[in-house]
């Protein structure tokens, strides 16, 4: 059995083998049908800190490989299957006898204690041994300190660590077009059979990913994503012969590697998009143009560069996704009527018609696009119609989709049937509809966002991502934006708990999500969407508190996470009321619930930098949202309604 040396390096944090450490016999997983010779300037484009690891023999540099995404620096993304970053070997001088870890064993290395070279010591080695097994008399060891004051080490040193593996992990994780950096895939989970398509680069996906290499200082990547996926909005798109609006960006695109036309011998790389025709239930993403949007913007205000946005295509494809937003329909309603599953909730949930979370980022994404539209004449009559949308949009959510306790109570005592103008209870809401769980959940001091607004029916639920951004994009006012807080640390045992962050909040059981899901097998109570608990929302809650000045909340989130998320492996989300498990369909090594954590710590290390996603409340909006409340007579309580061709 081959072991490492006393000199190796075993990169690893709290029991997980970083990807340097599979074994070589990993390589026989891949099949003998795909080969790829080596990129020639493969050493060139790899960054010096990570040279050493391609140091190998000859035979693995050019053992054939199949691997969808390759680490920094590596061949371009060119095959279905995906490994995770098997093509990588530690220089690690492997002997027949050490300290007995052994990497074919499965045993777990040891957590290095310098935070430099990755090299322990053998009294530091030591030290956390008895660390691990509760021995607090670390005299013996020759280190002569006292077990708090290492104890207290090891955790600063773990959590440098942390970020250290997350880092690795985002990197492998990065796909490649043309020898060029593109985005970042959702999983890079070596232990799964099957990737369905979570060796895809989600748009929605890559927005923590690319805020976290902004951040960084790195902008080749994100600048590459958003012109690339630019070309794909004017893809043909159809579905049973028939195409949605121009202007749709598609949920995710692929790399492939097709025969070049007339020459079987040479190939191509081609981005391969799926605009909903190929996802489970075939729902278009509404999200992927705004989220789009919110990443143009975040890219121009840190980078410095506003050539990209300045561009002509950039231009227009920004106008594309606002006309589609802003097309006249059959809603009376400013906010987006959409179907079911077209956000981050992507299956069978309830949320179709106004849900909060498409109309706090459609809210974001226009005051983004009117940031960065060119003023010209041909733009005058969009941008009209942008602002009109706006004031209608934030009156509508602030003033109905609010709820707390003296809502609620307000609620209770409606009168329904009302047929006038200066109804009160406008959407003939029956105060039945109130769940008994609200009453008792609902605390005296906070509020928040309902998540769905429509005829005769509030969706009660807490969605978490629609009431974050809804701070992050000022829709909420700040009073709200402060209630929203004091909800989520009056309950955080039940939006937090183990593992931070809640999708939504409460789960749908029993006959209710038999009816709302069609008995969704994924969506069953407590795990996946219906109330399991998501650690990418850890980046939105961290922009959110920063914003409000209450960066201590994410801190304490942060901490949490710390706590377990290393050694569970980066899942994709957790199950049970209070987090306790790994989800039980969690891809593990999920990218963008590294990235949201590393994001959340950048952000904490550095609040002033939450400035690229923010949007501060508009000035023109409040002195129009204020008229709106005070000059119409037709409303009852002095509250008005836009004299537009919407009912707010």
């Amino acid at each position: 059995m081959a072991m490492v040396s006393p000199m190796g390096c075993l990169h690893t944090l709290s029991g997980v083998p970083h990807s340097l450490h599979y074994h070589l016999s990993f390589l026989n997983y891949i099949s003998p049908v795909f080969s790829l010779s080596r990129d020639a300037n493969y050493d060139q484009r790899r960054d010096l800190k990570q040279m050493h690891w391609h140091k190998t023999s000859a035979m693995l540099k050019h053992r054939p490989r199949v691997h969808s995404i390759p680490s920094v620096g590596c061949t371009p993304w060119k095959y279905s299957k995906l490994i995770r970053s098997h093509s990588l070997i530690c220089k690690c001088q492997w002997t027949d006898s050490n300290s007995g870890l052994s990497v074919d064993s499965g045993t777990e290395p040891e957590i290095s204690l310098n935070g430099t070279t990755g090299q322990p010591t053998v009294e530091e080695s030591e030290a956390l041994l008895k660390l691990k097994n509760g021995n607090e008399d670390l005299a013996s060891n020759g280190m002569h300190m006292q077990s708090e004051a290492n104890t207290e080490k090891v955790q600063k040193i773990s959590s440098k660590s942390i970020e250290d593996e997350a880092w690795d992990i985002l990197r492998d994780s990065i796909a490649y077009y043309c020898n060029n950096p593109i985005g970042t895939i959702a999983a890079n989970d070596p232990s799964c059979p099957s990737m369905l398509n979570y060796d895809q680069v989600f748009i929605r996906d890559f927005v923590p990913s690319g805020i976290a290499f902004l951040l960084k200082g790195e902008f080749d990547i994100v600048r590459n994503f958003i012109l690339h996926t630019l070309q794909l909005q004017s893809w043909e798109k159809t579905m049973d012969s028939y195409s949605p609006g121009q202007g749709l960006m598609p949920a995710s695109f692929k790399v492939r590697t097709v025969p070049l036309d007339g020459d079987d011998s040479a190939t191509e790389e081609i981005l391969d998009p799926d605009f909903g025709e190929a996802a489970i239930g075939r729902v278009a993403p509404v999200d992927s143009g705004l989220w789009w949007i919110i990443l143009l913007r975040a890219y121009g205000k840190c980078s410095g560069d506003l050539s990209v946005q300045e561009r002509v295509d950039v231009q227009t494809g920004i106008k594309m996704i606002l006309k589609l937003c802003l097309a006249d329909g059959f809603d009376m309603f400013p906010t987006l009527l959409v179907t079911d599953g077209s956000c981050m909730i992507d299956r069978r949930m309830g949320i179709h018609g106004h849900p909060l979370e498409i109309q706090s980022l459609f809210y974001s994404a226009l005051l983004c696009a009117r940031e960065m539209l060119t003023p010209e004449d041909a733009s005058a009559d969009l941008i009209r119609a942008l602002n009109n949308r706006l004031i209608a949009l934030s009156f509508h959510i602030r003033e109905y989709y609010w709820i707390d306790l003296r809502k609620l109570n307000e609620i209770y005592r409606y009168t329904t049937e009302e047929y006038s103008y200066d109804a009160v209870n406008k959407f003939n809401i029956y105060p039945d509809q109130i769940p008994p769980w609200l009453a008792r959940w609902m605390p005296n001091k906070g509020g928040y966002l309902i998540g769905n607004l429509q005829p005769a029916h509030m969706d009660f639920r807490f969605f978490s991502l629609g009431n974050l951004w809804s701070i992050v994009s000022s829709l909420a006012t700040v009073d709200q934006s402060h209630a929203i807080l004091d909800l989520i640390e009056a309950k955080w045992a039940d939006l937090v708990a183990d593992m931070p962050f809640k999708i939504c909040y409460p789960a749908l059981e029993g006959q209710e999500w038999r009816i709302v899901t069609g008995s969704d097998p994924k969506n069953t109570p407590w795990s996946y969407h219906n109330g399991g608990s998501w650690p990418t929302l850890l980046w939105q809650l961290t922009v959110a508190c920063i914003k409000m000045n209450r960066p201590e909340i994410a801190e304490n989130a942060v901490r949490i996470a710390e706590r377990r998320i290393s050694k569970d492996k980066w899942p994709e989300y957790y199950d049970t009321k209070r987090a306790r498990f790994i989800g039980k369909q969690a891809r593990l090594f999920q990218t963008w619930s590294i990235a949201g954590f590393l994001v959340s710590k950048l952000l904490l290390s550095n609040p002033s930098a939450v400035r690229i996603l923010v949007n501060e409340e508009d000035v023109d909006l409040v002195n129009a949202f204020s008229c709106m409340i005070s000059s119409n007579p037709r409303r009852k309580r002095g509250r008005t309604a836009v004299e537009k061709r919407f009912i707010v």
